[in-house]
């Protein structure tokens, strides 16, 4: 999934004041409470260029500057207030990103492994949709272990590259534009997507209904109750002004409740990156490390070698059960 959004900033200080019309303030998607802490409070200060954002994209690295909540009656932490609904998802389709596809060999690599352990769940090689699918390579190793496979993702720039690639059929658009027919699934998959949704539960819900009884739903999340989350703070890689929503174990657990979902199983996720990439990404938290890095790579001829990481990535299989969600 890839977000470019452009907003025009009159000042750091005056940004809520000149751009009201942007924002919004949401109540807990969750639990439906208004009522909040604040995490982190906004520093917009820190915004580097004070008259244009344009930093939204699948290799944005930019960290957190916006004001991060904790809802006082069930604990899930959110941004807000936060630029409006209908921007994000307008901005979700345009822009491209030569630095997020430069990875696609070592992801495919990863999701190789990823679709196997899939399998132990699934009882099936049958039909799988991967929501915001970004190049497509989870369905690339999916349709290797001879899944049928669909995908959708709302960035048009990354549809088209995934398809030349892969020659799979992906579908531009939000999962609310594709119109599945109910129960058509077997297994659907959101990798480093549920954070980013402005309203997860819809997103959760949509799934419920499109997936068979007793199929199977596969979620990735960067989990902010991770002990490198709380080691790092407000310095942890994941905190990003393009996730909107920060699960634990235990608020996914209970969103995937309330959506007709059981979890039967969520663990550590690690994935495979180049290490001169990582170190790249790793220059939003320390510059001094992460050139100094990139640069040692380079030398001794390392950068490209492919490197197993966890930074709080978990990963969750939710089998749907009868009924409807909530």
């Amino acid at each position: 999934m890839v977000f470019r959004l452009s907003m025009l900033l009159l000042s750091t200080d005056s940004r809520m004041d000149k751009n009201k019309k942007n924002f919004e303030e949401i109540s807990c998607d969750l639990c439906g409470s208004d009522k909040y802490s604040i995490v982190y409070g906004a520093e917009y200060e820190k915004e580097k260029d004070p008259e244009l954002v344009d930093k939204f994209r699948a290799s944005g690295d930019e960290l957190l500057i916006d004001q991060l909540v904790k809802c006082s009656r069930c604990g899930l932490i959110y941004i807000n207030p936060r630029i409006k609904s209908d921007l994000i998802v307008g901005g979700y389709s345009e822009g491209s990103d030569e630095t997020f596809v430069s990875q696609a060999d070592a992801r495919e690599l990863t999701f190789h492994g990823s679709i196997k352990e899939i399998e132990k769940y699934s009882q099936t090689n049958g039909k799988i949709l991967d929501v915001g699918t970004a190049a497509g390579s989870f369905l690339a190793a999916a349709k290797k272990r001879g899944w049928e496979v669909y995908g959708c993702e709302p960035n048009k720039w990354l549809v088209e590259w995934g398809n030349k690639r892969y020659g799979l059929s992906l579908k531009s658009g939000t999962l609310f534009d594709q119109k599945y027919e109910e129960g058509f699934f077997d297994v659907v998959s959101l990798w480093d997507v549920i954070e980013h949704t402005p309203n997860p539960s819809e997103v959760l819900r949509e799934c419920n209904k499109i997936i068979r009884t007793g199929g199977i739903l596969v979620i990735n999340y960067p989990d902010i109750d991770s002990l490198v989350s709380r080691a790092m703070g407000r310095k942890w890689l994941f905190l990003n002004s393009v996730h909107l929503y920060y699960f634990t174990k235990r608020t996914m657990t209970e969103m995937l409740k309330k959506q007709n979902f059981e979890v039967i199983k969520i663990k550590p996720y690690f994935q495979k990156l180049e290490m001169g990439y990582l170190f790249f990404r790793g220059e939003s938290v320390s510059k001094i490390i992460g050139k100094t890095g990139g640069t040692i790579a380079k030398a001794l001829k390392m950068e490209k070698r492919l490197v197993p990481y966890w930074l709080g990535q978990t990963f969750v299989v939710a089998r749907k059960k009868s009924g409807v969600g909530k």
